[in-house]
């Protein structure tokens, strides 16, 4: 049974791999995921403000909430709060690079082209095999179009891509108009895959201490839906990479990705919980779903149940939504 895939141009021994988050920053975490079969690591992300160390990078982002909440500064750390800084993420992919067999993907997080870009390079310098832009931002001012937001993705990524000669990946959102004309803009800007989805996670409201608070929640299986809908849509009309991000957490969570049109799916709540061990079991029932119903290979999977081979497109279209609302009996 082959279970190999390729993704961003990386030839993978099977398509599980931990996303970003913080089990990276532990070598011993990192070796436990090689043991278990993790395919590649993924870095958490660095941002734009810890590389930039300056006002300018803090006062983009609080240009949006500086008509609402007195409490935004708030929202974001102080240097010394981030586990890495720019020096010591470098010296990381290098440590993992070192202690590991596995191919590294790096992630930085902007929201602006700005003098972060050039860390792009010392990324690839440092020896990632990858590297994921996470555009976490979305349009808190009314006067944001939808066209200047999906610029300034298209926009950072142009400039990464510029930059290096290792692959990029792009980890969008959701809440796009079209998610599939900002994938095929990206694809065009020779963007070697894309990453679905980024989890926006809301700020939560204290009705007794009367602030605003950021607050963490992990993924369900539930949220795996939306990722199962865009890999389905996405997987005829685009021919770079596509990445399950979000909702992995049993084996046949990790089958509707690969069935959808999934190359590579991506897995954080299920390790964070019970560990990078946990990498193995989700492998196991891989396998023995594919014994069950005769699949040869991983890449037999892959688009299996897309848009374009899926018995009933209208599951994917507007008629699953009309006869979803008939689902109800009370």
């Amino acid at each position: 049974m082959n279970l190999s895939t390729t993704y961003l141009g990386l030839k993978l021994k099977n398509p599980l791999m931990p996303g970003a988050s913080p089990l990276v920053d532990n070598l011993d975490n990192v070796r436990r995921l090689e043991d278990a079969g993790a395919a590649a690591i993924v870095m958490h992300s660095l941002f734009a403000e810890q590389i930039e160390g300056a006002r300018i990078a803090l006062d983009r982002h609080l240009e949006r909430w500086e008509d609402n909440f007195a409490e935004a500064t708030s929202f974001f750390p102080a240097q010394d709060d981030y586990v890495l800084g720019p020096q010591e993420y470098l010296a990381q992919i290098a440590k993992i690079k070192a202690a590991t067999k596995l191919p590294v993907i790096a992630s930085l997080n902007g929201t602006n082209v700005g003098n972060w870009m050039d860390y792009a390079k010392q990324v690839e310098q440092a020896g990632a095999n990858a590297l994921e832009l996470n555009t976490y931002f979305f349009a808190t001012n009314r006067r944001m179009s939808a066209t200047v937001l999906e610029h300034r993705v298209i926009e950072i990524a142009r400039a990464v891509r510029k930059s290096v000669k290792i692959p990029v990946a792009v980890k969008l959102s959701p809440f796009y108009t079209s998610v599939g004309h900002v994938v095929g803009r990206l694809e065009e800007e020779k963007i070697d895959g894309v990453v679905l989805f980024n989890r926006f996670f809301q700020p939560e409201i204290d009705v007794e201490e009367l602030q605003v608070t950021p607050r963490l929640d992990l993924s369900s299986s539930e949220d795996l839906r939306l990722r199962l809908r865009w890999l389905g849509m996405l997987r005829d009309q685009v021919k770079i990479s596509l990445a399950c991000s979000g909702g992995a957490h049993t084996p046949a969570d990790i089958v509707k990705a690969l069935l959808a049109g999934a190359d590579a799916v991506q897995v954080v709540a299920e390790l964070l919980t019970r560990g990078p061990a946990r990498m193995g079991e989700l492998l196991k029932g891989l396998t023995e779903w594919m014994e069950a119903h005769e699949y040869e290979s991983v890449e037999q999977m892959i688009g299996a149940l897309s848009l374009r081979n899926c018995p009933d497109s209208e599951a994917y279209e507007r008629g699953n939504y009309l006869k979803t609302l008939q689902l109800w009996r009370e």
